[in-house]
């Protein structure tokens, strides 16, 4: 006789909500650690180098940290409005509509914070970890690996253990800075010199100084990067309309505060020109002139979890994006689900985790990452633009925070993206184009997944596009090894990180076994429906 068997009902997990558990300190943490990652400690010099005066390197410090704010304020108001996971991607949405939101996410995703994570990983296990112990090539390639992976599991795993690490590195950065600035003012020995401070004078204005003090604002603004990533985390935050707003902006805050005393001290037991001389090594010098190779040493070990809690960052708050954009049906389906135990996006933790590896193992994020400056500033101005946008657009929408001198300052912050955009342009046109290509790679994606691709067009001409993907494959693949063999006397060293001409002959190899398959496949399909 046959019993009724219970079974569980089955879980829609593309329905499960992301649960509110982020505290106003844990927004402050998540911008304070994903701004702050060894920038701060290493390459002042690049500031100096462009400033060679004290009081313009100061100067670009706090009018770099003051367009921050600005861009900050803006986004405090989009945050508190919309208090959704995805931050600049649904901001983008409601201002302009799905495609350029799309885009942004596309290239998110594809090298923004996948080649920022990747970067990380290499400067941890490259740069600073060999400082202490000796590895070979490969053991570094692992390393960097592990380190990426690390964090995957741990996001993974649940929203709180993401956090929790974020907090533990963001506390270890700021004591790093903390010791550098108590250690100079307090324990210098008598090798501080105030004077620094104001000599050598910056002479007189010209158009060559403005220049000189555009580049270094570039640089500060690019070490004042990351306080954008909280948003991407709103639908996690506890009562969001207020402590997202107040988290984005004491966050910020805290940052400017943080740079401008650490140059203060980097300055007082430097001059300026030797801050420029130093090769990224300043902080460590200054510890070194205080306490000796143990000072330096303990900064040098807590730089690398300052470029931990920088890539934990990326890795806890971007996957929210494409979550988001799952959710939208504008990415795959599988990504918009949450894990039933552990409440987080999984499936778009593994995906950014896995190409962040690809990346981090290749070497190609190198070049990719410069590729797409010109294009993640233009997202950035219209980002902050979309406050204008919307006052005008969504007039009734509830704004429980108003940006601070609307519209002075989203109109200030958005030239400055636009100067950052144009210099990267003017600087180097050839990745600027290339970074448009990414971007706009990203279109015919859209198409698909915002339906004006009909799945049955495509059935219904699979010969034909079989037939061109076999043909333009097998024409890049000839392309290639005509190439390879050009380069056949090099091909003994190639190994990553690759450079361009390597990056390109790699990338072409793949789109054309890519092409092929996808060929084969639809003129397979097509023979299958005849028969």
């Amino acid at each position: 006789m046959g019993q009724d068997v219970k079974t569980c009902p089955v879980v829609d997990k593309t329905k499960i909500s992301l649960p509110r558990v982020l505290s106003l300190w844990d927004v402050i943490m998540i911008v304070v650690g994903g701004v702050i990652g060894s920038g701060i400690f290493l390459s002042p010099s690049e500031i100096a180098a462009a400033v060679p005066a004290p009081l313009l390197m100061l100067a670009v410090w706090v009018v770099g940290g003051m367009f921050s704010f600005f861009g900050a304020v803006a986004f405090a108001e989009l945050g508190a409005a919309m208090p959704e996971a995805g931050g600049i991607y649904v901001y983008l949405r409601e201002a302009y509509g799905p495609l350029l939101s799309f885009l942004f996410g596309w290239t998110l995703f594809l090298v923004i914070d996948s080649g920022s994570i990747a970067t990380l990983a290499v400067a941890f296990s490259h740069n600073i970890l060999p400082r202490f112990v000796e590895m070979t090539p490969l053991v570094k390639k692992f390393i960097a690996a592990a380190f990426v992976a690390f964090l995957g599991a741990v996001n993974y795993v649940g929203l709180r253990w993401g956090s929790r690490l974020q907090n533990l590195t963001t506390y270890l950065k700021t004591s790093a800075i903390g010791i550098i600035v108590v250690g100079v003012f307090f324990f210098a020995k008598g090798q501080g010199r105030p004077v620094n401070f104001v000599e050598p004078a910056p002479g007189p204005f010209n158009f060559g100084l403005l220049g000189a003090f555009g580049v270094g604002l570039v640089a500060s603004l690019w070490a004042y990067k990351g306080w954008e990533a909280a948003t991407y985390s709103a639908g996690e935050v506890k009562n969001p309309r207020k402590n997202l707003p107040l988290g984005i902006l004491i966050g910020t805050v805290s940052v400017i505060v943080l740079y401008v005393l650490a140059n203060l001290a980097y300055l007082y037991i430097f001059p300026v020109g030797k801050i420029a001389a130093s090769e990224g090594r300043v902080a460590l010098d200054a510890m070194q002139i205080i306490s000796g190779p143990f000072g330096a040493s303990l900064i040098t070990f807590l730089i690398l979890f300052s470029i931990l809690g920088a890539a934990n960052q990326n890795m806890l708050t971007s996957p929210r994006v494409y979550f988001a954009m799952a959710r939208d049906g504008m990415f795959f389906k599988k990504v918009a689900e949450c894990h039933p135990k552990f409440l987080t996006p999984h499936v778009s933790i593994v995906a950014i985790t896995v190409w962040s590896i690809l990346l981090t193992l290749t070497g190609t994020f190198k070049q990719l990452f410069t590729y797409v400056i010109f294009g993640e500033w233009i997202f950035f101005g219209m980002t902050v633009a979309a406050v204008i946008v919307l006052r005008k657009k969504r007039p009734d929408l509830e704004r429980p925070y108003k940006t601070w001198g609307y519209p002075v300052t989203p109109i200030i912050f958005v030239l400055a993206a636009v100067y950052v955009a144009v210099g990267s342009l003017l600087s180097s046109f050839k990745n600027a184009m290339f970074g448009l290509l990414i971007i706009c790679l990203g279109i015919p994606a859209y198409l698909y997944w915002a339906g004006k691709i009909k799945v049955d067009i495509i059935r219904k001409h699979m010969k034909t596009i079989g037939i061109t993907c076999v043909v333009l494959g097998g024409a890049i693949a000839i392309w290639v090894i005509t190439r390879m063999n050009n380069l056949a006397g090099q091909l003994h060293s190639w190994q990553p990180p690759f450079d361009r001409h390597e990056v390109v002959t790699i990338v072409g190899g793949v789109m054309a076994i890519v092409l092929i398959i996808i060929g084969v496949v639809g003129l397979t399909k097509k023979s299958q429906v005849q028969k």
